[in-house]
């Protein structure tokens, strides 16, 4: 059986929910003297402390290989948004705009959805609005990365959503990367739009769901 693999970079946030659950747990059990209420509650906290080890996990996907016109996508979750956009960060221009919704109960590593080199990285703070409204890419909390190869470029944004606090990102400009390998995690509820060009071919429609690594998004030109 394979052991489950946690994100790096988010340990030190189990350490500290599971204190915090610790101690929730150890005033129950000094408060509620009812052992027929007492027993669920701790239950439950087991439950959470079971959940927040678990979201953070780092999934086994298989890693594609070959066609670097291939673009999947950077993470599990829903496909909310596929319509062309001006693009005012980067590009500058016209593209197509795929989003990904990624849900509490979805996987929130992210994967490179590219084979190339990064071109371009920004963190931005921001706000905390829901991730799923259109103006949430601009106002919220997000890091930017364009990735490109021979084939072309891409553009895509972490986007904190209200539950998400942190992101991580492992975008460093002029470094190689490969897809399918880990680029970072967004903590607990958030979105991934990626920029592609016009002359790309989109391989997903809205409401489809997707998942990292596996699921193509378009393929270059």
């Amino acid at each position: 059986m394979r052991r489950i693999i946690i994100d790096k970079d988010s340990k030190g946030t189990i350490a500290g929910l599971w204190a915090f659950l610790t101690v929730l747990a150890a005033c129950a059990a000094y408060f509620i003297g009812n052992l027929w209420i007492l027993i669920p509650v701790l239950l439950l906290l087991l439950a959470l402390a079971f959940f927040v080890f678990w979201f953070h996990r780092v999934p086994d996907r298989e890693i594609p290989e070959g066609d670097e016109r291939l673009v999947t996508s950077v993470a599990d979750g829903k496909v909310v948004i596929v319509e062309r956009v001006y693009e005012k960060e980067y590009f500058k221009a016209d593209c197509i705009q795929v989003s990904v919704y990624m849900d509490f109960w979805d996987v929130h590593t992210n994967f490179w959805p590219m084979t190339g080199k990064i071109s371009y990285y920004k963190y931005h703070p921001g706000k905390y609005l829901l991730a799923f409204l259109p103006k949430a890419s601009e106002q919220n909390e997000h890091s930017s990365t364009a990735i490109s190869n021979s084939h072309g470029e891409i553009f895509f944004k972490q986007i904190a959503g209200t539950f998400a606090r942190r992101i991580v990102c492992y975008s460093e400009e002029g470094a190689d990367v490969n897809r399918g390998e880990q680029c970072g995690i967004i903590k607990f509820g958030s979105r991934i739009d990626i920029f592609l060009p016009l002359d790309a071919k989109i391989l997903v429609q809205e409401g489809e769901f997707t998942k990292a690594c596996l699921t193509p998004i378009a393929r270059l030109k």
